[in-house]
């Protein structure tokens, strides 16, 4: 029988959720999606060295001046490791706009139109890259623009609350990315409880999503993110994407279980769900509303930040060297 991941594969377009080109080619994903965690976590290997040396020449030779070099060298290694991803997956990779610039829609546009630049300066066309922005009012707007004036297609991360996955479906971005696993620690913690199956709540919010967008005809695809284990991905199959760690994806290789669709456009018809529009004003209270999502989006946000300055710290001392 063949292995539940090749299984998956029929029905969902699987991404691979790490910046580890080895990993990515042992399971031939069809997607990658990158942020400064993975790639700070990638960086720590020796295999990977040549492109920290890339970058550091590339920002030596565009600047003098320290602080410059650091920023194009961080920029730099964005786009080499994926350049070097686009190698090995057929579709695309997503590239992460710095969570610092998550509440200046502006900023958020001119660093994206930035990175899309550095890729066509290296012959990648952006129809292969998904600018990845954090799901606030602002990153939102930010992908709205990018998408209907540049054609800048978009993938919305740190996704937790229906009121972002509604304002993402308006703005007509191209992906988001819910995180199942953090929305279950994050119940865990506060009920007290353990969730299994269907029961699992970050589940049931991809669920309510997934259900949502094709009941009202959205083009927006929902690809769950941040698994814990294979049980969640395995209520999930059938959802548009599914971004999956090496860890899962191994499990997943290895496990014969017949798969279950679980989400499709007929299922969907079986919870009706009202349409809804949310203004500003209104995403913002809704959101707000959400305890766990609000606590869960600074939180990702600060974590996020927090790695790409020990990435440039990483550069910095690669500079002096």
């Amino acid at each position: 029988m063949s292995s539940f991941l090749d299984q998956l594969k029929q029905h969902t377009t699987v991404v691979a959720d790490t910046g580890d080109f080895n990993s990515i080619a042992a399971y031939k994903p069809t997607d990658a999606t990158t942020n400064p965690s993975l790639i700070l976590a990638a960086s720590g290997k020796p295999e990977y060295a040549s492109l920290i040396d890339q970058a550091i020449q590339y920002a030596k030779s565009k600047s003098s001046n320290v602080d410059e070099q650091i920023e194009f060298a961080f920029d730099k290694l964005l786009i080499l490791f994926g350049t070097e991803i686009l190698k090995i997956v057929p579709g695309r990779v997503s590239t992460e706009v710095e969570a610092r610039l998550s509440f200046n829609k502006e900023a958020s546009i001119k660093k994206a139109r930035e990175l899309i630049a550095f890729y066509e300066e290296a012959g990648i066309s952006k129809d292969r890259i998904l600018i990845k922005l954090a799901s606030t009012w602002e990153g939102i707007q930010a992908a709205k623009e990018l998408e209907s004036k540049y054609g800048i297609h978009c993938n919305l991360t740190l996704l937790f609350s229906f009121a972002q996955a509604v304002a993402c479906a308006e703005a007509k971005v191209t992906l988001i990315s819910p995180f199942v696993g953090r929305i279950l620690d994050w119940n865990k913690k506060s009920t007290g409880k353990t969730y299994e199956g269907a029961e699992d709540p970050g589940v049931q919010s991809v669920r309510r999503i997934y259900n949502y967008y094709k009941q009202h005809g959205y083009k927006t695809i929902v690809m769950g993110a941040s698994f814990r284990n294979t049980s969640e991905i395995k209520e999930l199959a059938g959802c548009d994407y599914l971004t999956i760690s090496p860890a899962l994806l191994n499990q997943l290789q290895n496990d014969t279980e017949k798969l279950e669709v679980k989400l499709s456009s007929e299922t969907a018809k079986a919870d009706p769900q009202p349409a809804i529009s949310l203004d500003e004003e209104t995403f913002r209270w809704e959101h707000n509303e959400d305890q766990m999502a609000t606590e869960l989006l600074s939180d990702g946000i600060r974590r996020f930040h927090a790695d790409a300055v020990k990435l440039r710290t990483l550069l910095k001392e690669k500079l002096g060297a």
